[in-house]
């Protein structure tokens, strides 16, 4: 059964709502580990469960923590990632998907001022929220703290006077006693406590990382009722009115909302299917929504239950959030296995990032994948990580040679060779990378298609032409 990839997107701003006023909180933390998530998913649930119409957002790259803010909030989780869509679009990316909204959470990333690219001044989780010009709650795990927590929240709101620190709520507190300690120390710096949970009040329910977005996209049951005990915990322990308060009292923002509209739709609307499931796509919500206003006909296939393409595909779409763990469920997938090399035998455009690549190539750890690519994947410990400043080595259907754009690398597995004999990618310190055939356009790196919305164009103008190639085999 296909099923539409993304709920419709909200109405397109005019020029009377250049100014945004949207309640807003940015959650962040001093390090990873302290139970922002977990909190953020809560918050939206408890509100949502109220009736509140909320959204959620992640800072960074993030497809997973996304999906679950996403399924907490009942409206697409969006990434601001200020490197792969650019500073000037960070405004208008979250006034885009918090349009009627009683709350946008922006979930942050590591620690506050924290940036894996080094550049935190620009790029980390206190820069966004400066930029979007919201307060703060820092969460923080009391475990072993006491009046220290007052030092650490005094660092951490001085260290930038233009940060709006407006607030903490603690984590992993001990007792009663342990609270009220804390309470009085950040009393005495004019610290506000939003809440407090102990150690057994927010459960580490979330489906393991390892399955990445796939439970939010198949709408599993565990994922579900993980969401809620989550919306329980915070409904039960944080003090929600006066969260609500904080949010709303930041300011407008004076930018216009975002917009995929495209300014030369294709009028005969080919059918672009997109990888995911019912609960959305592998690919950023924006891609569907670009593809949308392009003109394509945009169905959801899942590559991991599917055994054909949706009727009448004339292109299909792979993105960067489809988990190297479930590999041995994509080689079981026979006969979509041979749709999608039969789709890239006849030219149509096949685009695939991250795991889609392996997908596409004729074995991973020895068990068979589509074939489309002259290519072995073998996974290895370890993790590629990191961003890319790359240029495009081909013509296709995502770029033009010699264009520039800024990606994402997230892997364990590898190919050998790296690339094909037209390569898709080069950036500096690195080998050509990825493989262009025919239509395809194959590579491990991810873009966010809001910062490149030609993508979507070229793809829908090339689906609907006639198909280039007929009567020759894919390779072996």
């Amino acid at each position: 059964m296909f099923l539409p990839a993304v709920r419709e997107p909200p109405p397109v701003a005019t020029e009377e709502s250049m100014m945004t006023a949207v309640p807003r909180l940015v959650f962040s933390a001093p390090s990873s580990g302290h139970g922002t998530n977990a909190l953020s998913v809560g918050l939206l649930a408890a509100l949502a469960d109220r009736g509140l119409d909320v959204a959620g957002f992640k800072v960074g790259p993030d497809h997973v923590d996304a999906a679950y803010l996403g399924l907490a909030a009942g409206r697409p989780g969006r990434t601001l990632d200020p490197r792969l869509i650019g500073g000037d679009r960070l405004g208008p990316l979250f006034a885009y998907g918090a349009q009627g909204a009683a709350l946008a959470l922006v979930q942050g990333t590591m620690g506050l001022y924290d940036s894996v690219a080094g550049r935190p001044e620009a790029e980390s989780t206190a820069a966004v929220a400066t930029a979007l010009r919201s307060p703060v709650v820092l969460v923080i795990d009391v475990a072993a703290m006491g009046q220290s927590v007052a030092a650490l929240v005094h660092g951490f709101r001085s260290y930038d006077e233009q940060l709006w620190l407006g607030g903490a709520i603690l984590t992993q507190v001990a007792s009663g006693r342990h609270e009220a300690m804390l309470r009085e120390a950040l009393d005495d710096v004019g610290m506000p406590v939003y809440g407090a949970l102990r150690r057994h009040e927010l459960p580490p329910v979330l489906p393991a990382r390892r399955h990445g977005v796939v439970p939010v996209l198949g709408r599993d049951a565990e994922a579900s009722r993980a969401v809620r005990r989550l919306g329980e915990a915070v409904a039960g322990t944080v003090d929600l009115e006066r969260l609500l308060g904080l949010a709303r009292s930041a300011p407008a923002l004076s930018v216009p909302a975002w917009s995929p509209v495209s300014a030369t739709p294709v009028g005969d609307a080919p059918v672009v299917a997109l990888a995911g499931g019912p609960g959305g796509s592998y690919s950023h919500p924006e891609t569907a929504e670009l593809l949308r206003a392009a003109g394509a006909q945009v169905v959801t296939v899942d590559p991991l239950r599917d055994e054909a393409l949706p009727a009448g595909t004339r292109a299909l779409v792979v993105g960067g959030a489809l988990p190297e763990s479930y590999a041995r469920d994509l080689s079981a997938n026979r006969r979509l296995c041979i749709a999608v090399a039969e789709l890239a035998r006849t030219g149509r455009p096949v685009t695939a990032e991250g795991t889609g690549l392996l997908w596409l190539a004729r074995e991973l750890d020895g068990l068979p994948m589509c074939g489309v690519l002259d290519a072995i994947g073998a996974s290895r410990d370890g993790l590629v990580v990191g961003y890319r400043e790359a240029t495009a080595l081909s013509d296709s259907a995502v770029a033009r040679t010699g264009a520039t754009v800024v990606g994402y690398k997230q892997h364990g597995a590898v190919l050998t060779p790296r690339s094909g004999q037209r390569a898709a990618w080069s950036w500096e310190g690195g080998t050509p990378e990825g493989f262009v055939w025919r239509g395809v356009h194959a590579s491990q790196l991810g873009l966010h298609w809001a910062a490149y919305p030609e993508i979507a164009t070229r793809l829908v103008t090339a689906a609907a032409l006639p198909s280039p190639v007929e009567g020759v085999a894919a390779p072996a």
